[in-house]
């Protein structure tokens, strides 16, 4: 654990530059005692780094020194190899690039890493997209990944769901997101969320911007999400369903999960989330004998309304 610990430092010091012992505690998960007790067995195995004092202070290695990748354990060579997910490398232009790499990183592991890795590979294969998700197509993917990747600005013509549909837009992209197969795009001003996949036409003039510093685009999708999903479902039903039913999804299950209650009966009470009544009228009907809607009554009594017509339907055949 240790030695992993070292080797991390090394790395961490290698790509980032100067850092602070209280930095690399939280970036480790440990203790700045800890990070002290490391520095100084690196120290001793003659690892050319040193502290500056002061506000500006830190750790950094000598100029010009490099460590070699070596220690990969078992578990760390078969994730790098998992980590490669060949289709969207591709789209983002980098596939050939991920086999050579892939295959540098082979040839470097020794034969019992190596052997662990191919099994990994072979035996585990991640596709993104649902079922029913018919291949979208995304011309302009790469010309997107290069802006990012060079914080180049985009003019583009841009479609989307309300009027008007579609709209001209500059845009500063942050970064890229692949989520359930269908890429979007991080952009200033904002920063807004783009299906990339939407975008009709595409030019860069050249001209570049610089990022906010400190922006982390994990942290910003998650805070995305959490609001889509607030803004998504913004009312609710409270509800009796049979411990039989099945077919409730995403936060609805959760919150039935979390909110349910037994009756005596064997149902149960909870308060579930809906996007709207139109949506919720349908969600439930699928759940057929298994639901009953007790709020709010609008919605109660559209499932009423349908249960009358669907009954007079079948009395008539």
């Amino acid at each position: 654990m240790k030695s992993s610990r070292l080797v991390s430092i090394l790395l961490l010091l290698q790509t980032r530059g100067r850092m602070t012992a209280a930095a690399l505690a939280q970036e480790l998960e440990v203790s700045v005692r800890t990070v002290y007790r490391d520095i100084e067995a690196l120290h001793a195995s003659g690892v050319p780094l040193y502290g500056d004092a002061g506000h500006a202070g830190g750790y950094r290695l000598l100029d010009g020194y490099r460590t070699r990748l070596t220690g990969l354990s078992a578990g760390e060579a078969e994730a790098l190899f998992l980590s490669g997910v060949p289709g969207p490398a591709a789209e983002l232009g980098l596939g050939s690039d991920l086999a050579a790499a892939q295959l540098k990183l082979r040839a470097a592991l020794p034969a019992e890493l190596r052997d662990q890795a191919d099994r990994m590979r072979s035996r585990f294969h991640l596709d993104a997209p649902g079922w029913y998700a018919p291949d979208e197509a995304v011309p302009y993917l790469t010309q997107v990944a290069e802006a990012v990747w060079h914080s180049r600005v985009i003019h583009v013509r841009y479609r989307r769901w309300k009027e008007p549909t579609d709209v001209d837009r500059r845009l500063e992209p942050y970064g890229l997101v692949l989520k359930a197969g269908r890429w979007y795009v991080v952009a200033a001003p904002g920063p807004r969320t783009y299906r990339v996949d939407q975008i009709l036409r595409l030019s860069c003039d050249g001209s570049v911007f610089e990022p906010p510093p400190g922006f982390d685009l994990a942290a910003h999708w998650q805070r995305h999400q959490a609001d889509f999903h607030a803004r998504l479902y913004s009312g609710r039903a409270l509800v009796r369903i049979s411990p039989a039913a099945e077919g409730l999804t995403g936060p609805v299950a959760q919150a039935l999960a979390d909110t349910g209650t037994a009756e005596p009966d064997g149902w149960i009470r909870a308060s579930l989330p809906i996007e709207s009544l139109d949506h919720a009228h349908r969600e439930f009907l699928a759940l057929g004998t298994g639901i009953e809607v007790l709020e709010p009554d609008e919605l109660r009594a559209r499932m009423a309304g349908t249960v009358r017509e669907l009954a007079a339907l079948y009395a008539g055949g």
